[in-house]
């Protein structure tokens, strides 16, 4: 009982730090508070976002690498750090563009990636197995919940504060917020197994057909045609998502006017809601049968926006449900990780797969910058967009194949992956 309680507290804290680090979702309030006389453009907007989803990607691979030597607690404290200083950083670097790239876009996106790597590893070897996606996608909402209150926070500080002190209050204060939170986070001692807290004979357990999982070494896992299928779903499903959330209020100021920031809002609370049941159904369904659905969804969804704009009670609506479906991303990916590659070197290998998020975060809100630069509008993006799912939607069949290869391989023994620690594991 005590572990149990310890695993829960692990997971209550990585969701307060997620709710800190989630400040990169509010970054279209953020730069509605940029004054018109600095002359950005709206590709010079989207610049800082995009340029801190990629780093926040990329810094996911040392982060998992130090946490799984050196445990997540002091990675998180230098991320809360990091990401604070990035956002002070932002907040003296008065109309330069560049000074934002390098605050907001690299030292926030940095400490947000040392955070973030942290926190859903060490909730998840706290649990059994056939929990890790419920609690992959509870720490992770936090993240996707964090404009729910940061945006209209954001929104009044901007009108009394400015730009510039806005963005070192929100520095200061999540800096410290993190950095004691990461007190709270530690991995379950050596020899632990979360098994043993499972409930004997439980009627929720995974209806699923059991399958091998392998300890697989991050070098092994790249040279595999599963690794690669994954993260071209992850790629364009983050890239819909990210997409959607820099142009968050912008896009509901047609019919919104001033109250747009219900845009983020409402999307942040379809992520993070999205994450958490996502994460669930995949325990019962399936990973891929989850991915299909939300990949679909989204397709629905994204295609709506090219006529509905003008209706504020559907535009919420829609990006409710677009929020829900690309936080689905956030909760099944690492899960799958887990579920195909094993929990030894989960921290790396995840990384290294988040990578993904990071190249659909910079290109497609880049896309779409440049596209509004040129037309006016998103339309060509969203069609883009829909289209990614589409395809996305697809290769959920073809990593099924791949998936059931594998299992047939490992019954057979004939599996010569490196670092192979064969044990039976709820499939997925």
């Amino acid at each position: 009982m005590e572990n149990k309680n310890l695993g829960w507290r692990v997971a209550l804290a990585g969701v307060g730090v997620n709710l800190a680090l989630g400040v990169l979702y509010t970054w279209s309030v953020i730069a509605g508070g940029i004054p018109k006389s600095w002359e950005w453009s709206a590709a010079d907007r989207s610049l800082p976002y995009s340029v801190a989803c990629f780093v926040f990607a990329l810094s996911m691979i040392p982060a998992g690498r130090l946490q799984d030597r050196f445990g997540p607690r002091w990675v998180i404290m230098a991320g809360g750090f990091l990401m604070g200083a990035g956002l002070i950083v932002s907040s003296l670097a008065g109309s330069s563009l560049l000074g934002f790239v390098i605050g907001f876009g690299g030292l926030t996106g940095i400490g947000i990636g040392f955070g973030y790597a942290s926190a859903t590893p060490a909730a998840v070897k706290w649990f059994p197995s056939a929990k890790t996606g419920m609690i992959a996608g509870i720490v992770v909402a936090g993240f996707g919940l964090a404009s729910v209150y940061i945006a209209p926070l954001a929104t009044t500080m901007l009108k009394s504060l400015g730009l510039s002190a806005t963005l070192m209050y929100l520095g200061i204060a999540f800096m410290v917020v993190v950095m004691l939170l990461s007190l709270l986070v530690r991995n379950p001692p050596e020899g632990y197994q979360a098994e043993q807290i499972a409930d004997a004979g439980s009627d929720n357990a995974a209806p699923v057909v059991a399958k091998a999982e392998r300890n697989v070494h991050w070098k092994d896992m790249i040279k595999t045609p599963q690794f690669w299928i994954l993260w071209l779903m992850y790629a364009f499903g983050s890239a819909t998502g990210l997409m959607l959330i820099g142009i968050a209020k912008p896009l509901g100021s047609m019919a919104l006017g001033e109250a747009a920031f219900w845009v983020v809002v409402m999307l942040a609370i379809g992520n993070a809601g999205g994450r958490v049941l996502a994460g669930m159904v995949s325990d019962k369904i399936g990973r891929q049968w989850t991915m299909f659905g939300a990949y679909v969804i989204q397709a629905v969804m994204v295609f709506s926006l090219l006529f509905v704009q003008q209706s504020a009670v559907m535009l919420l609506l829609i990006v409710t449900i677009a929020g829900a479906n690309y936080g689905a991303n956030l909760a099944i990916f690492p899960s799958a990780t887990k579920d195909y590659f094993g929990i030894k070197n989960f921290g790396l290998n995840y990384g290294i797969m988040f990578t993904a998020w990071g190249v659909g975060g910079l290109v497609l809100p880049r896309i779409n910058g440049l596209v509004i630069d040129a037309t006016g509008n998103s339309k060509i993006t969203f069609i883009l967009a829909g289209s990614l799912m589409i395809i996305a939607a697809m290769l959920t069949f073809v990593s099924r194949i791949l998936a059931s290869h594998d299992e047939e391989v490992a019954a057979g023994g004939h599996d010569k992956t490196k670092n192979a620690d064969i044990k039976i594991q709820p499939a997925s």
